[in-house]
């Protein structure tokens, strides 16, 4: 499995959403997605709280199930992202 490890600026994080809330945007429960995905629902919630480490692989396939592009899901610790978010406002 390859990782990929992606450094987001704080200006950029105004137009992105956390895994989950892109699962949310879309209307599927955690199991609907993981069926999706073909990974297990306590995996998919790990990974909405901390996709740090998830491969590449796993990243295109959330953009292609959510219609998201890569640059508009934070792909990292989820609360990493409501500090950088707050300290960007």
């Amino acid at each position: 499995m390859t990782v990929v490890e992606v450094q987001v600026a704080e200006e950029d994080i105004a137009g992105m959403v956390t895994l989950e809330a892109a699962r949310v945007n879309c209307g599927y429960s955690l199991v609907e997605a993981a069926d999706l995905f073909g990974i297990h629902r306590d995996t998919l919630w790990k990974y909405e709280q901390d996709s740090t480490r998830v491969s590449r692989t796993f990243m295109i396939k959330v953009q292609e199930v959510y219609g998201f592009k890569q640059n508009q899901i934070f792909f990292g610790v989820k609360s990493d992202f409501f500090r950088i978010k707050r300290n960007a406002s």
